[in-house]
């Protein structure tokens, strides 16, 4: 069997999954806090038919060896944090980050997970949610008298309760950072986890010691470029193209082989 057909196959199978990855990016386009993915390949084992600096005659050697590739994986998933463009929502609950870090959220099983997701709410016991009910971390409540609510650029949240016209300090949002973000692993519901990887999570306070200040009523949109995307997803489906004319091309040199005739 032809070596080709297996080394096209696996180009096909490589594009099919960044044509798969590019999906999920532009799917993702309206999702807060969203980052998008890419995709690394890598070459496969190279058979080595001669190698190079083979003695041919006395005092001469080949210069150049002869190797055949095998096709490509992927080898890698990266996750780009690029800032996201901001969108104002006069919210008092939603929140961005300007510059480095995530928000801490408490998991129902006691695990912390990492969100850039600002888009947060108040449940029952007034306590500062996502939209999953997943608790902010550190766990800030909310007052049922305060009439007004607001979070400073250092993580501070003040509150304006009834009968009061000075704000009281409630609570304060503290953000995570880590050595290598793009080890994180993804969660779903916009949340990551820490991994071995990413390191352990660095706590600080916002606006200090290389942590994003935070604003409050807007929220950080996702960073996909759609016009990226597209020429993405163009590049892929052409080389996916290439790949199946080259299986195509094998299968015809292997029928013209059996229809030889003596």
């Amino acid at each position: 069997m032809m070596r080709s057909l297996w080394t096209a196959a696996s180009g096909m199978a490589g594009q099919q999954f960044a044509v798969d990855t590019i999906a999920n990016n532009l799917a993702n386009v309206n999702t807060a806090g969203f980052k998008k993915s890419r995709v690394d390949f890598q070459d496969l084992l190279y058979q080595t038919i001669r190698f190079a600096g083979t003695a041919v005659t006395s005092g001469a050697e080949v210069p150049t060896g002869i190797q055949v590739g095998h096709g490509v994986r992927p080898v890698a998933t990266v996750k780009l944090f690029s800032q996201g463009t901001f969108r104002e929502t006069n919210n008092p609950l939603d929140l961005v980050i300007e510059g480095d870090g995530f928000f801490q959220v408490l998991l129902p099983d006691g695990t912390i997970a990492y969100t850039r997701d600002g888009s947060f709410k108040k449940d029952s016991d007034g306590r500062i949610v996502t939209s999953d009910g997943f608790v902010l971390e550190p766990e800030i409540i909310i007052p049922p008298d305060a009439i007004e609510v607001s979070i400073g650029a250092d993580g501070t949240v003040s509150a304006v309760m009834v009968n009061d016209s000075e704000p009281q300090e409630i609570g304060r949002i503290e953000l995570a950072r880590f050595v290598n973000p793009a080890g994180l692993r993804n969660y779903g519901r916009n949340l990551f986890l820490a991994t071995g990887a990413s390191g352990p999570p660095i706590i600080g306070q916002p606006g200090l010691d290389g942590f994003g200040a935070i604003a409050q009523g807007y929220l950080e949109m996702s960073n996909v470029e759609v016009v990226e995307e597209m020429v993405n997803l163009i590049m892929a489906q052409r080389a996916y193209d290439a790949n199946s004319k080259a299986i195509q091309a094998s299968d015809d040199m292997l029928q013209s082989a059996n229809n030889l005739r003596r």
